[in-house]
Formats: C-alpha cells, sequence, structure tokens
C-alpha cells in the first residue's frame, strides 16, 4: 500500500527523467539492467530488445532503441513465429521481447522474455481458457466511476483479479467533480479494499491527479467498465490526448465505450501507462486473488477453532461470529464465497484440460514409437 511518506517522496522527484536510471534509450518504458542482462543471450543471437506497445491481428507495434542512431523509434512487427503459443504466452501489450529486424518477409518477433507480472482474467463465456490484459504491470488502477453509485461486488472482483497478477491495486474514483460525498464513497470503497489506496480524482478540475501520478511509478495498467473515465484518466496522466473520449451522456453522466484495443502510451516523468478496453465480463483465472482481496475475512478464519471451517454450520466459526455482530457485511462474505465457487470451478477445469493434453501427448508419442519399432518410456 502506498503511504503518504511513499507519496510524498515521488511527488518532489516525479520531475526527474527515469531514462537517468542505467542510460538506456529504453529505460522510460521500463528497461532495466536485470532485463538486460536476461536479454544478453538474445542480443548474442542478432535480436533486439523491444517492447511491445500494441498487437493487432498477427502483428504488432514495439519501440526499440535504433541500433544506429540510439534513439527510440516504433517498428511494426509479425508476431507469427510466436503465436503458435497459447492465448497466454503469445505475444501482449507490455511484454519485452526479442526482435529480428532482419526477417523476412518483415521484421519480426522471435522471442518473448519470461513475464514479471501479467493480469490474466478468463475468457468470456463457459471456456477456461486465460487472456492476458497487460504483461510486465507494476501497478494496476481499478477506475469506478463517481457518477454512479459504486459497485462494490466489481470492485472486489477487479482487485481479486489485480492481486492475482503480482502488482500492487490502486482504486480510483473517477468524476469527483460530479459528487458531494465523495469522501463518504471513498470510506464504503475503502471497506471492500483492505491494504490498497483508494484515491478520489477529477479530471476535470485536476483534483488527486498528482498524488495519483505519484502512485504510478514504473509500468501501470487501467482496469475497470466502460464509460468510467480511463481514457480521460490516461490523457491527464500523459498530460496530452494520447487516446480518443467521448462525451459523457446527459442522462446518466456515464460515459461510453472508447477504447478498443489495449495500448502502452509513454508518460511525461518516465514509465508508462496501458489503457484497456471495458470490461464487461471479469471472470477469474484461479490463484490467490480472491483470498488476497479478502484478507480481512481470511485473518478471521484464523481465529476459527477448526483449521479447515468451512464456515458455515462449524463452532467456534469466527467468521460467523463476525456476520452476527455485524463486523462482517453478509454482502461481502457471498461476494468472497462466489469468487472462491469461481477459482473452485477454473482449477477443475484447468486440471481436466491438463490431463487431457497429457494423454493426448502420449497418445502421439506412442503411435509414432509404435509406427518405428522403438518403445516408451514415461
Amino acid at each position: 500500500m502506498f503511504n503518504a511518506a511513499s507519496i510524498s517522496s515521488s511527488l518532489s522527484s516525479s520531475s526527474s527523467s527515469s531514462s537517468a536510471l542505467d542510460g538506456s534509450p529504453l529505460a522510460g518504458y521500463g528497461w532495466t539492467s536485470e532485463l538486460a542482462e536476461e536479454f544478453a543471450p538474445l542480443a548474442e543471437a542478432g535480436l533486439v530488445p523491444a517492447r511491445i506497445v500494441r498487437v493487432d491481428r498477427g502483428q504488432c507495434d514495439a519501440v526499440i532503441a535504433d541500433p544506429e542512431t540510439g534513439e527510440v523509434r516504433t517498428v511494426r512487427l509479425d508476431t507469427r513465429p510466436v503465436g503458435d503459443a497459447d492465448m497466454i504466452n503469445c505475444p501482449c501489450t507490455g511484454d519485452w521481447a526479442g526482435a529480428d529486424l532482419y526477417a523476412q518477409p518483415m521484421a519480426a518477433v522471435s522471442a518473448l522474455l519470461p513475464r514479471s507480472t501479467a493480469i490474466i482474467r478468463k475468457v468470456a463465456g463457459k471456456r477456461s481458457d486465460g487472456q492476458v490484459l497487460a504483461a510486465n504491470v507494476d501497478t494496476v488502477l481499478i477506475a469506478s466511476s463517481l457518477a454512479a453509485d459504486p459497485d462494490l461486488g466489481r470492485i472486489e472482483r477487479f482487485l481479486a483479479l489485480a492481486w492475482e497478477s503480482g502488482a500492487e491495486p490502486v482504486v480510483v474514483l473517477t468524476k469527483a467533480d460530479l459528487v458531494d460525498d465523495a469522501d463518504f464513497i471513498r470510506a464504503d470503497v475503502e471497506a471492500v479494499a483492505p491494504g490498497v489506496t483508494v484515491l478520489v480524482v477529477s479530471a476535470e478540475t485536476g483534483e488527486g491527479i498528482d498524488v495519483l501520478r505519484a502512485c504510478t511509478p514504473g509500468t501501470t495498467a487501467v482496469i475497470g467498465q466502460s464509460g468510467v473515465g480511463k481514457s480521460t484518466l490516461t490523457n491527464a496522466l500523459a498530460g496530452t490526448v494520447a487516446m480518443a473520449v467521448q462525451e459523457a451522456r446527459e442522462v446518466d453522466q456515464k460515459g461510453r465505450h472508447t477504447t478498443t484495443t489495449r495500448e502502452l502510451i509513454p508518460l511525461p516523468g518516465g514509465g508508462v501507462l496501458i489503457d484497456t478496453p471495458g470490461l464487461r465480463e471479469v471472470g477469474l483465472y484461479g490463484g490467490e486473488g480472491v483470498d488476497l482481496a479478502f484478507a480481512d475475512i481470511a485473518e478471521l478464519a484464523e481465529e476459527c477453532r477448526f483449521h479447515d471451517c468451512g464456515h458455515r454450520t462449524e463452532p467456534g466459526c469466527a467468521v460467523q461470529a463476525a456476520l452476527a455482530d455485524g463486523t462482517l457485511p453478509q454482502r461481502r462474505m457471498d461476494s468472497y464465497l462466489k469468487l472462491q465457487r469461481e477459482n473452485e470451478w477454473i482449477a477443475s477445469r484447468s486440471d481436466a484440460r491438463l490431463a487431457s493434453e497429457r494423454l493426448k501427448k502420449w497418445k502421439t508419442i506412442t503411435k509414432s514409437m509404435r509406427a518405428t519399432g522403438g518403445s516408451v518410456k514415461r
């Protein structure tokens, strides 16, 4: 969680360019000496470091340090050389890649560096596959508009998604200029976001933008529903019209869906921001994100009499006691159980899919070995 001291420190130094960190032209995009060391084998193979800015139908835009001039420039790359990977491992906005600038018929992504973090959601519908929204992210901004009452359950879901990514979540309540009770709403949101910074901002008046900017070092991704002001927030942080926006509807002051692709945008003080399209469905993809998002319930559970307490009818259940005395709202408990069930479902589907893939692999190997008169060793 960002505290007042860290925010103050960041504010005092945010004007300095991050390119001074290691002298690399790509330092402002997040390149570090650690990444350079990891990239060394790819450099020896003649590849050039590139950070993917946007992916579009088998190709992507990426930034590189020009080998001749040393200046940062954008190149168009073919992603098909690594495009046969599954949805999670295929190139994504925010990835660090090894670019072959001399590949034919066009320059191409030949390799991806391992990701430090990744925001992964379950794809829409009944499928159990995962989709990466952004890679190598340090901070996840969860945008929610004050133009309408915040959906606390949806914020909890976004928090689970953010925690699972490995990045630091921050909840941003936008359009503060439209309400008079922003601080009361913030208190309600803070109650469902233990350990998370919750900020109230207005891109229209500039309220809270400086503090928000101090909370977004490195690589930041903005997620949220359509119309909550993500693109307007991106423009405010970028200090320019980096993303198109549309006017809010007069009837309810809700914005309209604008962003259609994930795009990485450099920020004036260093660092980058990834704007994402509005998320209608936020399916979780397993992991420990739910427990982190509901840390208060996890803390209560440690006081239960039985370590495997199901928090329903067991005697000595601290969670049920908190529900009874009102310190834990029933709505929050219901949300927790719902997300837990989703995680259990995706885990069972993932296990079944892995078992099926292993069986298919061994059937293929067995068939091949029999055809050549060999033997199979497992």
